[in-house]
């Protein structure tokens, strides 16, 4: 799904060095979104390079906690803010953010001061849930603006939450906040390059290997242009023939 609609498609996907905006990897997925490439992509990128980053850095679209766990288990920072992090939407009083959660317990005590207890753990999403005891929510005078579930307000929690509070701190670092912005300068700038310049609306090719391949030429033809706004033609050429 795309800013022209939904439609049959690949996903393109690159991953460019931090000072020059290079394409170090490229690929194409056939996935409809970005939720399980973070990890593959900064591997890929790792084995050109032959070496690891001192950080990786993307989008929200990219934030599933399983992928960034296994980044950040490498020893590579990982700087990819939280869907809520990037949302704009305005917090209100009785937002998750507002429950405090009590480790000993592992409980969550919303704003008025009830506790909400553990009542289910969802291994398929990864998650546990939590609810008031029967009828409390009911008697209290929020109830239908915090919640108007007769069985009260749930609370859900990630089986890796704090690994995701964790990262989301992290985010918010300032050094973290400067490389976010050159994310928006390096990264966009190929795709911009590809689909402006290059007129290239689309691939030509059908099959997961052919348009493989035409993302690799399109990437290679990127590289060799801004290589030669970096270093200039003949800089390039003796380069080349080294």
């Amino acid at each position: 799904h795309g800013r022209q609609g939904s439609h049959a498609g690949y996903n393109a996907q690159t991953v460019v060095d931090e000072r020059h905006g290079l394409i170090a990897n490229s690929d194409v997925v056939n996935e409809n979104n970005d939720l399980h490439q973070f990890a593959r992509q900064v591997g890929q990128a790792k084995e050109t390079l032959g070496k690891k980053p001192q950080a990786a850095c993307a989008d929200s679209g990219y934030s599933d906690i399983d992928e960034l766990e296994k980044v950040d288990n490498q020893g590579i920072k990982v700087v990819v803010p939280s869907i809520r992090q990037a949302s704009d939407k305005e917090l209100g009083p009785f937002d998750k953010s507002n429950f405090k959660y009590d480790h000993e317990s592992d409980s969550y005590i919303c704003p008025t001061g009830k506790i909400l207890k553990c009542c289910r753990t969802n291994i398929y999403k990864e998650r546990k849930e939590y609810l008031p005891d029967a009828g409390v929510c009911q008697k209290c005078p929020n109830f239908g603006l915090c919640t108007k579930s007769r069985n009260g307000r749930k609370v859900t929690r990630l089986l890796k939450e704090d690994l995701r509070q964790k990262l989301e701190r992290q985010y918010e670092q300032p050094d973290s906040q400067e490389i976010y912005k050159l994310r928006k300068q390096k990264s966009e700038l190929p795709f911009g390059h590809i689909k402006h310049n290059l007129k290239v609306g689309g691939f030509l090719l059908r099959g997961l290997a052919g348009v493989k391949a035409e993302m690799s030429i399109l990437s290679s033809c990127f590289n060799i242009a801004r290589m030669i706004s970096i270093i200039g033609v003949s800089e390039l050429i003796a380069r080349l023939a080294k």
